[in-house]
């Protein structure tokens, strides 16, 4: 449920048409240089950042792989289905709706400890390898997927500026931490109920 919803939050910002966050960049960079669709962008990253782990030494659990599966498949059914605003208000809206449904879905899926997701197992990883912060290194990884997402639109810059790169991609990178902490902080309590 908390992948789904995870999945369902990236969606909700892909359709904003008011910026998405850093691996969507990418994912939509990668879309935009081949016939491949957003999802499957988005489970091919997944991929590759496993592959990253092997050198790494880090174990994928349960967890790690229905994070590839469902959040690919969420984004790449659900974005058909959401609305797009066209109005500017609206899409602003719309974004933070998507950040904090992501940080619900994040709570959801942390609290299950079933295995770190593709891309925080590489966080944890460099993390480990290199004894920087985890906050240096997660910004570095951030900022390299937005870069090499941004790369790929040099022959398409108006579809980067604002739709893919804009507010929205600002708002989730301020807002997921202190959405994801909301997120535990509300699935903590519904856990602690039951």
């Amino acid at each position: 449920f908390g992948l789904f919803l995870f999945g369902l939050g990236e969606s909700l910002l892909i359709t904003s048409g008011a910026g998405v966050g850093p691996y969507t960049v990418l994912a939509s960079g990668i879309t935009n240089l081949t016939d491949w669709s957003i999802g499957f962008s988005t489970f091919v990253i997944s991929i590759f950042a496993l592959l990253l782990w092997i050198p790494l030494k880090q174990k994928p659990g349960m967890g790690t792989i229905l994070n590839v599966i469902i959040i690919a498949l969420t984004i790449e059914f659900s974005v058909k289905f959401l609305p797009q605003p066209s109005a500017y208000p609206f899409q602003v809206l719309q974004v933070i709706i998507g950040i904090l449904v992501t940080g619900l879905g994040s709570g959801f899926y942390l609290i299950s400890n079933l295995g770190a997701g593709p891309r925080d197992g590489l966080m944890i990883g460099l993390q480990e390898l290199t004894n920087m912060p985890i906050f240096s290194i997660r910004t570095t990884i951030e900022i390299s997927v937005i870069i090499i997402g941004s790369l790929c639109f040099l022959h398409n810059i108006d579809k980067l500026l604002g739709e893919v790169v804009g507010l929205g991609t600002a708002l989730f990178a301020l807002g997921i931490g202190p959405s994801v902490a909301l997120g535990l902080t509300l699935v903590g309590k519904l856990s602690k109920q039951n």
